[in-house]
């Protein structure tokens, strides 16, 4: 089975595509989708819809801190700019569309694959994992040997030996990584709606299944557009500079 897995989509319609065109050329078997639908960009309605129908089909989604925040409504301990986003997106949004959001679960398994949005450890605390330490803490608090997570929106592969020694790759896109037993992976693809590695191409990756196999792909699109957009509806305008330097 081939996997895509594509997280951080942002309502970035633009990008969002972009991936999906990309991605039926890998001929993947299933779609895992690690949250974060909504927030920062200006198609949430459109993105949500294409969501829901590829979990229609039989696809893996799980929920992110944004489509939990848009879900919920936003608070008056939010930053200013964040509870103008989430107020926006939920404006754009029908009551069938926050219902699919709200009802995301936080983690979803299959094997020996895990796919969660932010950590294993404390799913819907939201913490991230920025190095060894959290990765491994993460691949301790699970069962599966392979972890997909999101949340980061920078590519990275963290991994723990049978000796409990980690390391770490930063992916090369295109080339394929086999994740070898007996260690155990924690895999971020990186985000596909807001790349922040300093590349400002789309981000996802494909997992082949029988050959063990981890590929990530970049994938260049329309961020003008999608950065236009943003401005149109009037969201901070440092979202849309984000799109074009990938920062």
């Amino acid at each position: 089975m081939r996997i895509a897995v594509i997280t951080d989509l942002h309502a970035n319609r633009e990008a969002v595509q972009a991936v999906l065109d990309h991605a039926a050329a890998q001929r993947p078997d299933r779609y895992a989708f690690l949250g974060d639908l909504v927030g920062y960009g200006a198609d949430p309605g459109w993105v949500v819809d294409l969501v829901r129908e590829h979990v229609r089909a039989g696809a893996w989604a799980v929920q992110g801190n944004h489509d939990a925040a848009v879900a919920r409504g936003s608070l008056p301990s939010m930053r200013i700019d964040a509870r103008q986003v989430v107020d926006w997106t939920r404006a754009q949004l029908d009551g069938a569309q926050l219902d699919f959001l709200a009802s995301l679960p936080l983690t979803q398994s299959s094997g020996e694959l895990l796919f969660v949005h932010a950590n294993a450890w404390q799913p819907a605390g939201w913490d991230y994992v920025q190095g060894r330490a959290e990765a491994v803490r993460s691949l301790h608090a699970t069962p599966q040997r392979i972890t997909f997570c999101g949340h980061m929106h920078e590519p990275a592969l963290y991994h723990l030996s049978a000796l409990g020694k980690a390391g770490e790759f930063v992916p090369v896109p295109g080339d394929p990584i086999p994740l070898l037993a007996p260690r155990r992976w924690l895999a971020i693809p990186g985000s596909v709606g807001q790349p922040r590695d300093g590349n400002p191409a789309a981000c996802y990756a494909v997992y082949d299944e029988d050959r063990g196999e981890l590929t990530w792909w970049r994938v260049p699109y329309d961020a003008e557009a999608a950065g236009d957009k943003i401005l149109a509806a009037k969201l901070p305008p440092s979202l849309a500079a984000r799109l074009l330097d990938g920062r």
